[in-house]
């Protein structure tokens, strides 16, 4: 990541994990622990192969997310948090637990937003 001024630390964390899918695929690692780029497919629902392969790219080249190659035929690649990236799965696990806290009312306000 290129150095650049930054508003607040949550203003720096952001540019780390911004997006949905970023943030999904650091939290499925988390929980999960190493994995590899198929079971995180199936794990992270809904996400297409290239954004998963661009999540993984931009995660590992911000140092959450290590990528281990087995050099084996056939391809046999695991990815895992670098400590770096444990640290910040634990920051977010709060904001983890809120949401499924209130997952209910948050889904409620989702809807009526659609309807009106």
């Amino acid at each position: 990541m290129t150095e650049r001024g930054f508003y607040c630390g949550l203003d720096a964390a952001l540019s780390v994990v911004g997006g949905r899918w970023k943030f999904l695929v650091l939290w499925q690692l988390a929980v999960h622990g190493p994995q590899r780029f198929g079971q995180l497919r199936r794990l992270v629902d809904g996400v297409t192969e290239k954004v998963l392969i661009g999540a993984l790219k931009d995660l590992e080249a911000d140092c959450i997310v290590v990528r281990k190659d087995f050099q084996e035929l056939p391809p046999h690649v695991e990815y895992s948090l670098t400590p770096f990236g444990s640290s910040l799965a634990e920051a977010l696990r709060p904001l983890c637990e809120w949401g499924y806290a209130h997952m209910d009312r948050i889904g409620a306000l989702a809807s009526q937003s659609v309807r009106s």
